[in-house]
């Protein structure tokens, strides 16, 4: 029994550690594009996902009781999840870049997680069902794919707003010999007037959404040149589209899998708990998001907002309903 629980204990420690030296390397790996650095990162994440996992066996081999029944456990399975689906995207689709972000913000719901960790206790009645072991993976997994679309669009954001502010001293500057100029127009983001069709100097050529960057870019500016290093816009957008449609479909189908658990454990598929009502206006804001998604005056900088009012209704859905509200799924002490 000693032994188990200190495997338990020494992975979680593992797991915590190898996440919090990973956002580190990451981070670094955003600002210096040093491949070292992201092997690193890469490989601690990795590292960092299998403990945790391995940690939710050996606690459920320890106790006997699912171990996300609880805050700490549930904590524990979103920062697993949203490290693992990180992963998934980065390998697939290259973002080495949001790691360290995502990392960060993932360490510190483990640290979180960890204070409240009150050891084996047995589960209410109401949670002593096979809904448990179905319904809560399903949606902690839908908050997790929502992290991932967050960081996505929080790096939109950067790069959209760098335009605009790079716009006011760059806009008109012309490259020399790359035919591009830059033309600022008033009260929305600038256009470029003509595409250079060169690639022999791709960190030279404007690729349609950002001019003003890279106009100082070719200017030697440094920022500029740095920001010219991550995905276009449009490649970002359609990464974000890429998590949200991972995380709504899950959510939906944790909304349906919650409810009928309800039902079993109180008699009512619905019954506006605080919670159920939560999680309804978040599935709302993201299920909007993919409608206006399909709206072209509506895709970028707008729905990229949207994506970030989405997973602060998470949060709020998932740690202010539990942790400050009283209902029927409140954890608070």
């Amino acid at each position: 029994m000693h032994t188990k629980m200190t495997l338990d204990a020494v992975l979680m420690v593992i797991a915590l550690a190898s996440y919090a030296v990973a956002a580190l390397a990451l981070l670094a790996y955003f600002f210096s594009r040093e491949d070292w650095l992201r092997n690193l990162g890469a490989s601690l994440a990795i590292a960092g996902c299998i403990s945790q996992f391995v940690q939710f066996v050996a606690r459920y081999e320890l106790t006997g009781i699912w171990p996300f029944l609880n805050l700490y456990g549930s904590i524990s399975l979103f920062t697993a999840m949203s490290v693992a689906i990180y992963l998934y995207f980065a390998f697939r689709y290259k973002i080495w870049f949001a790691g360290g972000f995502l990392l960060l913000i993932a360490a510190v719901f483990l640290a979180y997680g960890i204070t409240w960790n009150e050891g084996a206790m047995p589960a209410v009645p109401s949670l002593q069902s096979y809904w448990a072991k179905i319904h809560v993976p399903i949606v902690v997994a839908s908050y997790a794919a929502f992290l991932v679309s967050f960081v996505l669009s929080c790096v939109y954001l950067l790069k959209y707003y760098s335009e605009r502010y790079f716009a006011g001293p760059f806009a008109k500057a012309s490259v020399s010999g790359t035919g591009v100029a830059a033309m600022s127009m008033p009260g929305g983001p600038v256009h470029p007037t003509t595409i250079d069709q060169d690639e022999a100097n791709p960190k030279l050529r404007v690729l349609g959404q950002t001019p003003a960057i890279a106009a100082a870019a070719a200017q030697g500016n440094a920022v500029a040149l740095w920001l010219e290093g991550l995905p276009t816009l449009p490649q970002l957008d359609i990464l974000v589209y890429r998590a949200v449609a991972i995380g709504l479909p899950l959510l939906t189908l944790g909304i349906i899998t919650g409810a009928m658990w309800a039902h079993e454990a109180w008699g009512a598929y619905w019954q506006w708990d605080p919670k159920e009502t939560a999680a309804l206006f978040s599935w709302i804001v993201y299920a909007s998001y993919l409608h206006l998604h399909t709206r072209g005056q509506w895709r970028g900088l707008r729905v990229n907002w949207v994506s970030v009012i989405g997973f602060a209704s998470i949060i709020f859905c998932y740690l202010g309903v539990n942790i400050w509200i009283s209902g029927l799924h409140s954890y608070a002490r």
